[in-house]
């Protein structure tokens, strides 16, 4: 089996090692594990069953191998038909793989299924910190991840502030625009001024909730498979659940401290819909760039949170005026 040079950086054939244990279905137990002192493998977590062409049958951890009557064949103790990825599969999709399916090496074949070789544990694991590492950066609306980025508190601020301003320019946008739909309601403002109190704490727990979504969903979306509309209704159930919790137990509040029955009603509707809206913000970003093959964290942070602050205000004050507040 020759080994495949990569070309493609952040990919599995980056990672890619190709002296690796192999047998035949045919071979005993016994004799396989005789067949392994002495070589020198680049990993050795599992041995892997070829044919003689070199295509890829199956799989048996070294320590199944060992717990294994010796006089078994392989073709009678492997697992069949393994989790394999082709060289050009993106790192955090094998990261994926072994975390799904519990393997310690990731097997990599080339078209035709012949084995390559795996990407070992090893690398696996720096694979997950670097793309952990990554997504807090471009959670946080840092727009690359580099040397500096890594170590953002180190950086010089002149760098620092250069990596951050992207997403943030955006976010200023949004901010220009929320101050727009503010001043849409400046009457109603005006002559209620209590109805502004509550702002801050409707647009802050919306944001928190979608933060939640964010953060699981950017993840998450490497692992899960389901479609768009089982997550998009998981998700905005489980916002609705939230906002109604949360609705619930500031309407007591707000009435003991107002005595105002339309108010406490208004502020509890609108942290309702609001934590469904921003579950769906949360969740729709993220997916819709990983769809487009885009680092999904870029739809998070400080986008997802300004079209949150936006549409939490737009809830808010239209409940106001349909309630008569």
């Amino acid at each position: 089996m020759s080994a495949y040079k990569a070309s493609i950086s952040e990919t599995a054939a980056q990672y890619l090692v190709p002296r690796v244990p192999f047998a035949f279905a045919q071979d005993s137990v016994g004799s396989t594990l005789a067949s392994l002192p002495g070589n020198a493998f680049d990993s050795i977590e599992a041995v892997y069953v070829t044919d003689s062409q070199g295509h890829l049958w199956g799989l048996i951890r070294l320590l199944d191998l060992l717990r294994a009557p010796r006089d078994k064949t392989l073709g009678e103790v492997m697992t069949a038909q393994p989790p394999m990825v082709n060289p050009h599969e993106d790192q955090e999709r094998v990261a994926g793989l072994a975390v799904q399916y519990g393997l310690t090496d990731v097997p990599v074949v080339d078209m035709q299924g012949r084995l390559l070789g795996v990407v070992p544990a090893q690398a696996l694991i720096g694979i997950l910190r670097r793309e952990h590492i990554e997504d807090l950066d471009r959670l946080a609306g840092i727009q690359r991840e580099n040397s500096h980025a890594h170590h953002a508190l180190e950086a010089a601020p002149t760098q620092r502030a250069g990596d951050r301003l992207p997403w943030l320019l955006v976010g200023l946008i949004g901010s220009i625009l929320a101050t727009f739909v503010v001043s849409r309601f400046e009457q109603l403002l005006a002559t209620r001024v209590f109805v502004s109190f509550f702002v801050p704490g409707i647009v802050y727990l919306a944001d928190a909730i979608g933060t939640q979504t964010e953060a699981i969903v950017v993840r998450g979306l490497s692992f899960n498979h389901s479609s768009l509309p089982k997550l998009l209704t998981g998700e905005i159930w489980t916002g609705l659940l939230i906002g109604l919790a949360l609705g619930g137990l500031s309407f007591p509040l707000v009435l003991a401290a107002f005595g105002n029955l339309k108010l406490a009603s208004a502020v509890a509707l609108a942290i309702l819909t609001a934590g469904g809206i921003a579950t769906t913000v949360g969740l729709l970003f993220p997916w819709l760039l990983f769809r487009a093959g885009k680092d999904p964290a870029f739809g998070s942070g400080p986008v997802a949170t300004i079209i949150q602050d936006v549409l939490s205000l737009l809830i808010y004050f239209v409940i106001i005026q349909l309630l008569a507040v």
